[in-house]
C-alpha cells in the first residue's frame, strides 16, 4: 500500500495518516477506515482513526509552537510564510486537483475553477488582510482629566480547532486555517471523514515552505466519540471554528461551554430565491441552475427554495426543468460533465428520502426524482436533478435541508408576502433576489433574515466581506478584517500620564 498523500496514477492504494508536529504518522491504536470514490465506490485507501492520545498529541503540539518559534516569530515573517504556502499549492496544482476530485467526485473543470484556486487565494488574502490592518490602535482618553494613554493589542487567541466539511474540502479549510495563521495562531484541523486528501496534503506543503512544527496539525477521524469530539472537548483549545450541519454545531457548542471557549460556526441553510417579473429572465434562470444544481446541490448556500412572481411562474418552471434536463452527469474527467455524485451513500439514501418524501406529501415532480443509470459507474452515488411544484408551506421538504440538487418552485403575488414566506425558516444563511428595480433590491434586500443576500447574482463573493449566518445558521463572521475578531484577542492596556 503507498504511503504517499495524494492519489497516485498507479492504483496504489493511498494511505492517509495523520499530520502532527511536521510529521505524518500512524494512529496510536492502528484502527483505519476507508475512503471510498463518490463517482463509482471504489476504494481509494485507508484513513488512520486518531484516537484520543493521537488528539491530545496533535494540540500540544500546537501549544508548543505557541510558545515557541511561531509565537515569537515577527508578523512579516509569519505573512511571508503564508505566501509561501499559497504559491506552493499553486505549484502543486494538479496534485491539490486529482485529490480533491478523486475525495469528491466532482467535475474537473468545477474544482479547476472554484476549488484548488480559492484554497490557495485564502492564505494570501488573509495574509494581506493582516499586513494592512494596524494590530494595534493608539489614541488619548483623559474623560475625567487625569490623563492616560489607552491602545489596543490584537493577539493571537492560541490553539484553534478547525472542523472542515466534505462538499468544498479543501477551499473551506484555507477558508479557517489561512485567517488563523496570519493572525498568529496554530492549528489542529479534523477534515470530514469523507474528505480528508487535501487536507492532508496540505502538511507535505507546510513541510516545504519551512513552517514550523506543530503550526499545523492534521487527525482524521469521525465526530461523536471519536476525533471531531476529543477535540471540541479538549481543554487546551482556546476555540473552534466549525462549517456543517446545525445539530452538529449544537453538540460542538455545548463542548465549548466547557471553559468557555469561542466559537464560529457557518451551519445548515434553506436558503430562498426570488425572482420578480421584472428580473431579467434569462440571468434569473442562469443564476438559478448555479444555485440550485453546483456541486450537485452540495453547497450550503444553494437555494432549495424558489418564489417565482406568478406572471412568469409558469415560464420560469418550464425553462428551469428544460435547463435541468440537459445538465450531463458524468465522470469527472469528462470536459461536459457539468454534475457530479453526492458525497456517499448515506448522504444519497438521506437525498433520495427527501425525493420520496416530496411524493407522498403531494408535490409535483416537474423532473426528476430518482437514481439515474450510470453505466460504469452505477456503483457510485448518483441522484437525478429534481425540481418539485405545488407542495404545502408547511411540509417537511419545504422546510427541511435537504443538501441535494432539488429545489420546490412556488408562486407569489406581492412583495410583502414574498418576504413572509422567505423568512418563514428557523435558517437564515444566504438569499438571492433577481430584480431590475433598484428601489426594490435594497427594499428587499434589508428585510430577508440572511448573512448574505445576493442580487442578480448568487455565489459571488468578495473575500474582504462578512461572510456568517443568522438564526440557526450560524454564529459569528468570517472575511477580511471581520475574521480578525474571532482568530485574535483585543487587550487595552491604559498607561497613566
Amino acid at each position: 500500500m503507498s504511503t504517499q498523500t495524494a492519489p497516485n496514477t498507479t492504483g496504489a492504494l493511498v494511505e492517509i495518516k495523520h499530520f502532527i508536529n511536521g510529521e505524518f504518522v500512524a494512529g496510536s491504536s492502528g484502527e483505519t477506515f476507508d475512503n471510498i470514490c463518490p463517482l463509482n465506490g471504489e476504494k481509494l485507501g485507508v484513513i488512520h482513526k486518531a484516537s484520543k492520545q493521537d488528539v491530545d498529541a496533535a494540540v500540544a503540539a500546537a501549544r508548543a509552537a505557541m510558545d515557541g518559534e511561531w509565537g515569537r516569530m515577527p508578523v512579516a515573517e509569519r505573512l511571508k510564510l503564508l505566501y509561501a504556502v499559497a504559491d506552493e499549492i499553486d505549484r502543486r496544482f494538479d496534485d491539490f486537483l486529482q485529490a480533491e476530485i478523486a475525495d469528491t467526485g466532482k467535475p474537473r473543470s468545477l474544482a479547476a475553477h472554484i476549488d484548488i484556486p480559492r484554497g490557495a487565494a485564502n492564505f494570501k488574502v488573509f495574509a494581506d488582510v493582516v499586513k494592512n490592518e494596524p494590530t494595534e490602535s493608539f489614541f488619548l482618553e483623559t474623560p475625567d482629566g487625569a490623563g492616560a494613554l489607552n491602545y489596543a493589542v490584537r493577539k493571537p487567541k492560541g490553539v484553534i480547532a478547525v472542523i472542515s466539511p466534505w462538499n468544498l474540502p479543501l477551499l473551506l479549510m484555507t477558508w479557517k486555517v489561512g485567517p488563523a495563521l496570519a493572525c498568529g495562531n496554530a492549528v489542529v484541523v479534523k477534515p470530514s471523514e469523507e474528505t480528508p486528501t487535501t487536507t492532508t496534503l496540505l502538511g507535505e506543503v507546510m513541510n516545504a515552505v519551512g513552517m514550523p512544527k506543530g503550526v499545523f496539525n492534521v487527525v482524521h477521524g469521525h465526530g461523536p466519540n471519536a476525533a471531531g469530539e476529543f477535540l471540541t472537548q479538549h481543554p487546551d483549545v482556546d476555540a473552534i471554528t466549525f462549517t456543517g450541519e446545525t445539530r452538529t454545531g449544537e453538540a460542538i457548542m455545548k463542548a465549548a461551554a466547557n471553559g468557555v471557549r469561542d466559537v464560529s460556526f457557518e451551519l445548515g441553510g434553506k436558503n430562498p430565491g426570488i425572482v420578480f417579473a421584472d428580473a431579467n429572465f434569462d440571468a434569473a434562470i442562469e443564476g438559478t441552475m448555479r444555485s440550485v444544481f453546483a456541486n450537485c446541490g452540495q453547497v450550503c448556500l444553494g437555494t432549495e427554495r424558489m418564489f417565482v412572481e406568478r406572471p412568469i411562474y409558469e415560464k420560469f418552471v418550464a425553462e428551469l426543468a428544460k435547463k435541468a434536463k440537459n445538465l450531463k452527469l458524468g465522470h469527472y474527467n469528462d470536459a461536459d460533465t457539468n454534475l457530479g455524485p453526492l458525497i456517499s451513500q448515506e448522504h444519497r439514501d438521506k437525498v433520495k428520502s427527501y425525493y420520496d418524501l416530496a411524493v407522498s406529501e403531494g408535490a409535483t415532480v416537474v423532473t426528476g426524482g430518482g437514481i439515474p443509470e450510470m453505466g460504469d459507474l452505477n456503483g457510485g452515488w448518483w441522484i437525478e436533478p429534481t425540481i418539485w411544484t405545488d407542495l404545502p408551506d408547511d411540509s417537511r421538504t419545504v422546510n427541511e435541508e435537504i443538501f441535494g440538487p432539488c429545489c420546490h418552485i412556488r408562486p407569489f403575488d406581492t412583495e410583502e408576502e414574498v418576504i413572509r414566506i422567505a423568512n418563514a425558516t428557523p435558517y437564515g444563511l444566504a438569499a438571492a433576489v433577481w430584480t431590475t428595480d433598484s428601489s426594490r433590491t435594497h427594499r428587499v434586500a434589508r428585510q430577508l433574515d440572511a448573512g448574505i443576500v445576493w442580487v442578480n447574482s448568487w455565489f459571488l463573493r468578495d473575500l474582504r466581506t462578512a461572510f456568517g449566518g443568522s438564526k440557526m445558521s450560524g454564529i459569528g463572521r468570517e472575511g477580511g478584517v471581520h475574521s480578525l475578531e474571532f482568530y485574535t484577542e483585543l487587550s487595552n492596556v491604559c498607561v497613566k500620564l
